[in-house]
């Protein structure tokens, strides 16, 4: 089982949230969140309410300072935060050229580095999730900004709100961290 807990002010001081599993908005519970500590597991972290936003995978460890982990500007702060729970078995996805499943469709069993060089997509617009726990990325080789994807229908990427990430999908990879 996975635990995080959250601070209001940088090098974890301040008021603290503990939780193990999702939480839409954290200023419920606190002011604001500027550190946090993953004791067990891996969670997405969110700038804002509702998972939405900027995100960033942190696995066990310590994150003394939210502005240089997720790359935001001063004020800003973590707002919500999903438990990935660990995954066991084949993973399996299918993505889309197109929104609603159009275009050509690969399927995807294990990473893939870049979506143009091994599919020949010019872009990616939707997919289906089967199986495990993926983050797709905005460019290739795993860089830039990232989205998690757990299992589900995912008809438009415009529905995932990925801020300022171009919609372009690069590169896709499994979460298999045992965290």
């Amino acid at each position: 089982m996975g635990r995080i807990i959250f601070y209001e002010d940088r090098n974890f001081q301040g008021r603290s949230y503990e939780t193990s599993s999702d939480c839409a908005e954290l200023t419920s519970y606190l002011s604001r969140c500027n550190s946090c500590r993953v004791e067990n597991g891996c969670f997405m972290v969110y700038e804002r309410p509702n998972y939405v936003g900027h995100q960033m995978l942190v696995r066990r460890g310590e994150y003394p300072d939210n502005q240089r982990l997720m790359g935001m500007s001063v004020g800003d702060c973590i707002r919500s935060c999903r438990m990935i729970p660990m995954h066991r078995g084949q993973f399996r996805m299918r993505i889309y050229e197109r929104e609603n499943f159009g275009g050509q469709m690969h399927e995807l069993l294990d990473d893939c580095d870049s979506i143009q060089e091994r599919y020949r997509m010019s872009d990616c617009q939707s997919a289906h999730v089967m199986d495990g726990h993926w983050l797709m990325y905005e460019q290739p080789q795993y860089r830039g900004r990232m989205t998690y994807l757990r299992p589900g229908e995912y008809r438009s990427f415009r529905e995932l709100v990925l801020g300022p990430m171009e919609k372009r999908i690069g590169s896709i990879r499994r979460i298999m961290e045992s965290c």
